[in-house]
């Protein structure tokens, strides 16, 4: 007796046991489902719609203003995707009649979606929250009204090639291009805790989960300021219309710490519809990845060269003849004309091939190709932009004298702009090669942040070189450029035109009608807060520089000088 009593009591205790685990068990379940119910969901119904989903989440970059109040360039915005089970509509007229009463549709693409026998097709994407939640109310049958978050840019095109954009990279969305992606391990937020395995919930009876890696996670501020990048683009714009190049672009960098105020090009893009592009090279940053020959806007490193080694002054002269033969080929002056005994200064007055041939000869190949090596040309610029090419410049290790002629006036070797950028601002800076840079801050969500910075990394000539290279270029605008039209009266302002033949790929040689015009000019000059560089690449119906960049490039001065309420230096 004693034994089945024994036994009895295991049995009752086993039952409870069994029932107290059901109990636990069932609750659970219920806090899993009713409870966190939503975030299951909504990572179910992303998994149909191949959405943004409702738990994704991401870092803000921001523009600052030039007083230093912070603009949203991306952020997150909530809102609504729209998607139907076609299998599950009995009437497709009027489920689009309810719908297109609240949002309207395309109604071909509707009835196309509604007809198919899949179990989801996807209707509209971001939808704002009043219009989603008007159409949850309805509760119509076979429609879907899904929670989403996606990235949103608020300025729309404005820097979008500095942006970037996010996208998915296989099955995860990611930073692709730009600072999205340059910046993608500070961007990205870690949602892995809203992805609990189910069952070990249920048996943990934990409520911490995986712990969320943060330490990196951050917002970023970048150097761009939004009102300098709008007239930047629009001066591009007007450009693009009038001469119908195949691309434009300019960059608005402080010579001296490195950070870049604006930085465009044409064409480019919406990050709030990519989507709508069918060539994906339009998201890339020519400025950063695309190299050209620069022509004339080079000379002034050349000379700049000669005067830091010492074998040229301002009045050095020497007989220009109109050209001069290296190595079985001739090398000549853009009109091709000789202009007798000349100094160094009508080298750059003028823009004379010889003049710079006769300064590289001066300074040898091995000093030469030195000195374009310490300006950073051939190397990347360190920039914070994916995909940064160092150029090609492989002509300044050519045991031939023509090859380093060539590259002294801007042929024969390729730079990207921004490494012209860099290179160019030696001469404005006192002769340091800085690190451009676009983020001058970073704010992580652990509650400290870094601040970046790029300036006077490294002194490349003397501070007196770059004086005079300055005075002589100030010359250039004063005299030279237009003769003179554009001297600025209170303001001095250091500056070259380029206009360079572009390369035939196919047959050799260069073609005899296209042409990338380029042009860079610094002030204040001698203390400068900004360096602008311009570009047209195959302008059509002008051959020269200075027909088409001088005058975008005086007003952007002008502008600059006012916005920024920068006193007169003269």
């Amino acid at each position: 007796m004693k034994s089945n009593s024994r036994h009895s009591a295991r049995v009752k205790i086993l039952f409870l046991a069994i029932l107290l685990f059901a109990g636990v068990l069932i609750g659970r379940l219920y806090f899993l489902q009713i409870v966190e119910g939503a975030i299951y969901r909504a990572e179910a119904e992303a998994q149909y719609l191949g959405g943004q989903r409702a738990d994704f989440n991401r870092g803000t970059i921001y523009f600052e203003n030039k007083d230093g109040t912070l603009v949203s360039a991306a952020t997150m915005k909530s809102g609504y995707n729209l998607a139907i089970h076609p299998n599950l509509i009995a009437n497709a007229s009027t489920t689009f009649e309810k719908i297109n009463a609240i949002l309207p549709i395309a109604q071909d693409n509707f009835f196309i979606k509604a007809g198919k026998s899949s179990n989801w097709e996807e209707i509209k994407k971001y939808l704002n929250p009043e219009t989603g939640e008007n159409l949850l109310m309805l509760k119509i049958p076979g429609v879907e009204i899904v929670p989403a978050n996606w990235r949103f840019y608020p300025a729309g095109k404005l820097a979008a090639n500095v942006l970037g954009l996010v996208g998915y990279q296989g099955d995860t969305l990611a930073g692709r291009y730009g600072l999205e992606s340059y910046y993608e391990d500070v961007l990205k937020r870690d949602e892995s805790g809203l992805y609990r395995n189910i069952f070990a919930e249920i048996f943990s009876g934990l409520e911490k989960t995986i712990v969320k890696k943060t330490s990196l996670e951050g917002d970023i501020i970048t150097t761009i300021e939004p009102t300098v990048e709008n007239f930047l683009e629009k001066k591009l714009a007007a450009l693009n219309e009038k001469w119908q190049s195949a691309e434009a672009g300019g960059i608005i960098i402080n010579p001296k710490s490195g950070e870049i105020y604006a930085m465009a090009n044409l064409p480019t893009f919406d990050p709030n519809n990519f989507s709508a592009e069918s060539d994906v090279n339009i998201f890339s940053n020519p400025l950063v990845e695309n190299a050209y020959e620069m022509g004339s806007i080079i000379k002034p490193l050349t000379v700049a060269a000669g005067l830091d080694a010492g074998v040229i002054t301002a009045t050095t002269t020497y007989n220009d003849t109109g050209f001069i033969e290296l190595n079985g080929r001739k090398i000549s002056n853009f009109d091709k004309k000789a202009r007798g005994i000349v100094d160094t200064q009508e080298v750059l007055n003028q823009s004379l091939n010889t003049g710079a041939t006769f300064i590289m000869r001066k300074l040898g190949q091995k000093t030469f190709s030195q000195y374009f090596w310490n300006f950073g040309i051939g190397e990347e610029t360190g920039i914070d932009l994916p995909n940064e090419s160092p150029g090609l410049a492989e002509n300044l290790k050519s045991s031939r004298d023509l090859e380093h002629a060539t590259a002294s006036f801007g042929q024969g070797i390729a730079l990207t702009p921004i490494m012209t950028a860099r290179a160019l601002s030696i001469l404005a800076n006192g002769g340091f090669l800085i690190t451009p840079h676009l983020v001058k801050k970073i704010e992580y969500t652990a509650g400290f942040s870094k601040n970046i910075s790029g300036g006077n990394d490294k002194r490349v000539i003397k501070k007196e070189t770059s004086e005079e290279i300055t005075r002589m270029l100030v010359e250039v605008v004063d005299k030279a450029l237009l003769n003179g039209q554009i001297k600025q009266e209170h303001f001095s302002v250091a500056a070259k035109t380029g206009t360079a033949q572009i390369a035939n790929p196919a047959g050799g040689g260069y073609f005899e009608d296209q042409f990338l015009h380029s042009f860079f000019g610094y002030f204040p000059a001698y203390e400068a807060k900004f360096l602008v560089f311009l570009y047209l690449y195959k302008p059509v119906g002008v051959n020269y520089a200075s027909q088409t960049l001088t005058q975008p490039f005086i007003d952007i001065a002008k502008f600059l000088l006012n916005y920024y309420n920068i006193p007169p230096d003269r």
